[in-house]
């Protein structure tokens, strides 16, 4: 109890799970929290004494049941394993913390969403707001600066699950956000701008933050290095994945503030029974690929060339039947190379994953070739210049037992033929029976008993068993080791020394199976940017295939783009509604005209559930769908650029704040006044 005292000291804020033997304990107050959410028995340790403690504790290979179960409740979880073999010390056992997962650090399969990104975030205040967004399952690594609006619509869009914020300006955080964040508050020190810059040139090994474009994002690196400090805190310190940190520009992007994107629905319902755009849209293969479209929705482009590029690389897939449907059969079968990458760098793979990423380089190869060999121009060039994997994969297969277990200590993850050092042990291991068999033959001719059996307990080993019929005929030098009813036991040095070749034998696979496992964890590791750059292509591949899928499916058309400031929609419909009706019930569509010279308001009157807000909502959502490189829900599209939408729905009622419904809307009114542009798009329904 004092060792765990003394750790849970310096995780005060975290669950701790001790491992004690075979289990994972929790005491005192973590063990009532862990009892009620995971639905463990709650004990007591020392009942009645002076000591008495509450207890509750699980096996620890159920870890990957609870572990989940406590972060997705909220929790930080420090896991506090056995740092040596019990077997080998007489004192009590080293433990110490191996790993610290909160709700933004975790790289667990079941604590993740395949199709969402989980993000850390830290955000600092100097004059202005700098932020920066981890995805430690990814790598992706990004830095901002703005203005509150600005880090308000970064949140909305990459909705981390935990966000670091520096004590003292605990008040000014919720004040200015609000207390709705999932906030960790941390010392202010690891936000100074040069401890900043030393964690990250440090860590990408650089001499500066200039070739990754950070010149003028002093606050952002701020609470980047927050983020580095914040990890190495967590015992995450195996981090070779995350390779380059991006900055991220607003000025790219249309403008979608929190009230646009939950007005719209686009990620999340605002009924329970709700249906958003991105179920609708979302027909990706792959989980780089669903997240991808996420970050491709809530960042629409604003630049021309861009989203034709990507049109045409759709229109690729809807001339040519053949790829599509190859595509189709095949994409599927790729596991999440983002995330097995970022396990590769810490260490976390399992062989069995291996395997399947070895399965789906394959797979990537024969699509590679199949479109390099085809007539598409734009999806070529997204493949051209990608390194090969084929190598690696030869690697893997050579490798890697094709029956590999989860876990290396199960053994038998080296395929044979990969050494024959270990070949020669597991012969031996494997022919022990035969072995056994023949010396059973040898001794039974030699002393003339017939009916000698050999066998193995765990308590002396391997014995030969005599019926007491035959014992007169026992030779001299075989020592006795259990009298039974009608038999005795006997040891021989002849099984002695069998037996600790057989346990050498298994011992030494094992550590030799393991030294080959982190031989190839190390050269995987040095293959991390050529697995990077392939990744990158199937999830955009994935994503222009799910945009010709949904284009066929719902009967959407390409709409062209302009500059001049323009919306021409003929037959426009609502993704999403359209979906929703009775079967056989038509949508009825509309034409839609808005230019700067003739018609630059519209104002829609009519009888309620006639159709008002659907016509307003798919106005926008057919330019964002535009604008993200998709083809859109009508007949004919002529669409000019927006650089911002602004959206408000009545009825946004805020008296618990203090202001009526009136007053908020007026508010937010004016703000659209103060922040439109000539490009913007601006939706009111029933505003005051």
């Amino acid at each position: 109890m004092k060792q765990y005292n003394r750790i849970k000291g310096k995780y005060p804020d975290a669950l701790l799970l001790f491992r004690v033997g075979d289990f994972y304990e929790t005491f005192g107050e973590d063990a009532i929290k862990a009892s009620n959410i995971l639905g463990i028995i709650l004990t007591k340790r020392g009942a009645g004494s002076t000591s008495e403690t509450e207890l509750a504790g699980f096996p620890h290979h159920s870890i990957n049941t609870y572990l989940p179960k406590l972060v997705k409740a909220g929790c930080r979880v420090a896991i506090c394993d056995q740092l040596e073999n019990p077997k080998l010390t007489k004192k009590i056992v080293k433990r110490g913390v191996t790993e610290l997962i909160t709700p933004g650090v975790s790289l667990h399969d079941d604590v993740l969403d395949q199709k969402k990104n989980n993000f850390l975030a830290a955000v600092f205040f100097n004059k202005k707001w700098g932020v920066s967004f981890l995805d430690i399952s990814t790598g992706e690594f990004l830095v901002s600066e703005g203005n509150t609006e600005q880090i308000e619509q970064l949140f909305q869009s990459y909705n981390p699950s935990e966000i670091l914020v520096a004590k003292p300006k605990k008040k000014l955080f919720e004040q200015v956000f609000g207390k709705h964040y999932p906030c960790f508050f941390i010392e202010d020190w690891v936000f100074e701008i040069s401890t900043a810059k030393e964690k990250l040139t440090n860590h990408f090994q650089t001499n500066s933050l200039e070739g990754f474009g950070l010149q003028k994002y002093d606050v952002g690196i701020c609470a980047a290095g927050a983020i580095m400090q914040y990890l190495s805190e967590t015992q995450h310190d195996k981090l070779k994945h995350i390779d380059k940190i991006t900055p991220h520009s607003l000025e790219k992007y249309v403008w979608l503030d929190q009230f646009t994107q939950r007005n719209l629905e686009l990620f999340y319902p605002n009924h329970p029974e709700g249906v958003t755009l991105i179920n609708i849209i979302d027909q990706t293969q792959t989980a780089m690929g669903a997240r991808l479209l996420r970050k491709w929705m809530s960042f629409p482009l604003k630049e021309i060339k861009q989203i034709e590029r990507r049109q045409n690389s759709v229109k690729e897939f809807l001339n040519d039947e053949f790829i599509f449907e190859f595509i189709k059969e095949n994409l599927n079968h790729i596991i999440d190379l983002d995330r097995v990458i970022a396990k590769i760098a810490t260490e976390k793979i399992s062989p069995r994953a291996l395997n399947q990423l070895s399965f789906s380089l394959d797979i990537l190869e024969k699509i590679k070739e199949k479109i390099l060999n085809g007539d598409t121009k734009y999806l070529k060039k997204q493949f051209k210049d990608l390194p090969s994997c084929k190598s690696l994969m030869k690697t893997l297969q050579k490798t890697i037992h094709p029956e590999a277990p989860v876990l290396v200590s199960k053994g038998n993850v080296i395929a044979e033929g990969f050494s024959k050092k270990l070949d020669s042990l597991r012969n031996l291991r494997n022919n022990s029976q035969s072995e056994l068999d023949k010396m059973l033959k040898r001794e039974s001719e030699r002393t003339k008993i017939p009916s000698l059996k050999i066998a193995f307990n765990n308590v002396f080993g391997y014995y030969i068993e005599v019926r007491n019929t035959h014992k007169d005929k026992v030779p001299i030098e075989w020592v006795r080791k259990q009298t039974l009813v009608n038999a005795e036991r006997y040891v021989t040095d002849e099984l002695k020394k069998f037996e600790i070749e057989i346990f050498q034998a298994e011992d030494q696979i094992l550590i030799l199976e393991q030294q080959l496992f982190e031989e190839l964890m190390f050269f995987l590791q040095n293959n991390l940017e050529l697995l990077k750059k392939n990744a990158y292509a199937v999830a955009r591949l994935d994503v222009f295939y799910c945009f010709a899928k949904i284009a066929i499916r719902n009967n959407y058309c390409c709409p062209s783009m302009t500059l001049e400031n323009s919306i021409d929609i003929k037959g426009a419909r609502h993704p999403v509604i359209e979906k929703q009706l009775p079967i056989d019930t038509p949508y009825i569509s509309n034409d839609l005209k808005l230019d700067s010279e003739n018609q630059q308001i519209l104002m829609i009157t009519g009888p309620n559930m006639s159709g008002k807000s659907a016509l307003l909502r798919q106005t926008a959502l057919i330019s964002l769908l535009a604008q993200i490189g998709s083809f859109v829900p009508a007949t004919k599209a002529i669409l000019g650029i927006v650089d911002k939408i602004f959206t408000r729905v009545g009825a946004s009622d805020n008296i618990s704040m203090g202001a009526s419904t009136f007053m908020v809307e007026m508010n937010e009114t004016a703000s659209i006044l103060n922040n439109i542009s000539r490009e913007s798009l601006v939706i009111l329904d029933e505003i005051g």
